[in-house]
């Protein structure tokens, strides 16, 4: 089983906080071809009995080490692969990048990353650490 990342407690509470139920912990789907990939959660979110639930998966990114650019282009390249695994084997469920406000202030609003999240359709979540709750959903 993979390592659970450094913010994985804070995402989960602050969605639990939003009204998501985690169905998965973690959303294991396969890939063709490889052995199987470990989204780190699924949770769902009834909206109204007349309506139909909204699913998502979430991959939780902490961005603590040395090179912000190598830990993004590795994020980048997971949550394509996720992206294309997941349409296969859950196509109503969505995928979020799941970061914290102080990342995507220091790092996600420059430029070049807004023009990477538009070509590339990255759904992010953004919380907060010290209150563990999601402060916004950038789709």
């Amino acid at each position: 089983m993979p390592a659970k990342d450094f913010f994985y407690d804070a995402v989960k509470v602050g969605l639990e906080k939003d009204g998501w139920t985690i169905t998965h912990d973690p959303l294991t789907i396969p890939a063709i071809g490889l052995t199987q990939y470990h989204i780190d959660l699924g949770a769902e979110k009834i909206l109204a009995a007349e309506k139909e639930g909204q699913k998502i998966a979430v991959e939780i990114k902490s961005f603590v080490g040395h090179s912000f650019a190598k830990e993004f282009h590795l994020a980048l390249g997971q949550f394509n692969n996720y992206m294309v695994a997941l349409k296969n084997a859950d196509p109503n469920r969505k995928l979020f990048l799941a970061i914290s406000k102080k990342v995507y202030d220091t790092y996600f609003e420059t430029k070049h990353i807004q023009d990477v999240i538009k070509q590339y359709h990255l759904q992010i979540l953004i919380f907060k650490l010290d209150t563990q709750t999601i402060v916004q959903w950038v789709k």
